[in-house]
């Protein structure tokens, strides 16, 4: 579980047409070191297929927390200059919203009040107390 460190980046495959989806999860490590700020490490995910859809459709958004449930990949290449590089990708099979519905809606009025403020509307979000009812 973590965050989107950015966008999500989507393409599909020329010769079968799958949408695939390449994102980057910031995870922070469950025990902070007495003194110092927590840690988090950064992995590099891509899905396939429906998952990738159901990502770019739901999951597109900077800084959302999400979960994926899915397996470690191997890969290696072989750069210009003939040094062999390695890298480990996580490969979802399985995503979920993991922020909270207080959270989603908060960060879904920001994203509305930033459209309006963009677009020369001025945004008044009312609060419980200056209902009526």
């Amino acid at each position: 579980m973590g965050r989107l460190t950015r966008d999500v980046d989507t393409k599909y495959t020329q010769s079968t047409n799958i949408m695939i989806a390449n994102f980057s999860l910031a995870v922070n490590r469950r025990f902070i070191k007495e003194g110092e700020e927590r840690q988090a490490d950064f992995f590099n995910v891509t899905a396939f297929g429906k998952t990738a859809e159901f990502i770019q459709k739901y999951m597109n958004t900077k800084g959302q927390q999400i979960a994926v449930i899915g397996r470690l990949q191997n890969r290696s290449w072989e750069d210009d200059q003939g040094q062999k590089h390695y890298a480990t990708d996580v490969i979802a099979e399985e995503v979920y919203f993991a922020d909270s519905k207080r959270q989603q809606q908060n960060n879904d009025t920001a994203e509305l009040e930033n459209t309006l403020n963009n677009n020369g509307v001025e945004f008044n979000q009312l609060d419980d107390d200056s209902l009526p009812f």
